[in-house]
Order: C-alpha cells, then structure tokens, then sequence
C-alpha cells in the first residue's frame, strides 16, 4: 500500500520544493494545494470583484480555503492504493489542530489509519529573516498580501504540532534553512522510508 505523506508548515517554508526533491527520488506524486486550488480561486475571487492573487486574506479564507483542502484531498484520496506514494502539500493548520480530522478523511475512500501509513513533515525555518527572505527571492504575485500584513503572517512561523493519532515516530519537524536541498531531502527520505 502507498504512504500519505504530509509537507505541513507556513508560506515560505519551502514544502513544495522539499516535497519535490523528495519525489525526484521516489515513485510519488505531489499534490500541492497551491496549484490544484489556483484556477479556481482566482476565478471564484475574480468574480467577487477581488485580487485574484489573493492567497491570504480573510475573503480568501471564507471563499477558497475549504475548497482548496477539499480538491487537494480528493486528488490525493483518489490516489490510495495507486503504486506511487502521495506527498500531500499545504499549510493544513487547522486540519492538522484536528485529532478526527484525517481519520475522516480516510474514511471517505471506506480506508483506516491501521490501513494506511500516514507521515507528516512540518517544515519550518531558522528564523523570521530567512522566512521573508524565502518568500521574497520567490517574487510572486500571490505573496502580496503577506507583506502588506506581515504582522498578522508571521504568525504563522510559530512552532507546530499534528494532533492526528499517528504512531509514535511518524510525525517530524525538518528545519529547511540549509541551502544544501540535496542534504534536507535526504533528511526526509530517511524519516519517510527509513532506509
């Protein structure tokens, strides 16, 4: 049976490229929220007359941020049992905060936490500096808000934690400050694969 692995943390982090690197090393694929939520926010944002890169606000939240868990997880769902691992991407802070979540969202597909081995990867930084630093070297339209409001964003750095019922050892928090990706990546094969 193929693992569920979840690239957790705040914008910047650098999930999607560690999530990646991961994959180029492994039979898996990436579900990043970012891009299967993207045509549709903006569409659904555009149509209330709001920034279509809107990835942050509080109208964004109540309009797309449901949805987007929504469509990620169904495409990952749909994927249990494939011969390819799932790398899950996003921020999923309450989802994670939610000790029934993922034991529901099992059982959408009829599948169990006995039946399926769910790993999660928090990924952070070092520090705030390198956070915005991160966010700013990506030069995205979507981080526009996280700068106009850095304030209330950083938040979002604080340290993390996975409520889900898991085994003892399936839950990691990997520092992603090193410039060597190469090196990071390994450090995550190793949790996820243990060879």
């Amino acid at each position: 049976m193929n693992k569920l692995v979840f690239f957790l943390g705040p914008g910047g982090a650098g999930k999607t490229t560690l999530a990646k690197a991961v994959a180029a090393r492994r039979k898996a694929a990436v579900m990043d929220m970012d891009i299967l939520l993207r045509p549709a926010a903006t569409a659904i944002l555009t149509l209330h007359g709001l920034d279509p890169d809107d990835r942050d606000s509080g109208e964004y939240k109540s309009l797309c941020r449901d949805l987007g868990y929504r469509i990620t997880m169904d495409a990952a769902l749909d994927n249990i049992g494939l011969s390819a691992d799932i790398y899950v991407v996003g921020p999923f802070t309450k989802e994670a905060a939610d000790p029934e979540w993922i034991g529901a969202e099992l059982r959408r597909i009829g599948r169990t936490l006995q039946e399926i081995e769910v790993k999660a990867v928090l990924v952070t930084l070092a520090d705030e500096t390198l956070f915005r630093e991160r966010i700013t070297s990506r030069n995205s339209p979507l981080d526009g808000w996280k700068f106009r409001n850095w304030e209330q964003f950083r938040s979002a750095f604080n340290p993390r934690t996975v409520a889900w019922p898991l085994p003892e050892g399936n839950v990691t928090v990997i520092d992603n400050s090193s410039p060597d990706l190469d090196v990071t990546a390994g450090k995550v094969e190793q949790f996820i694969y243990g060879e």
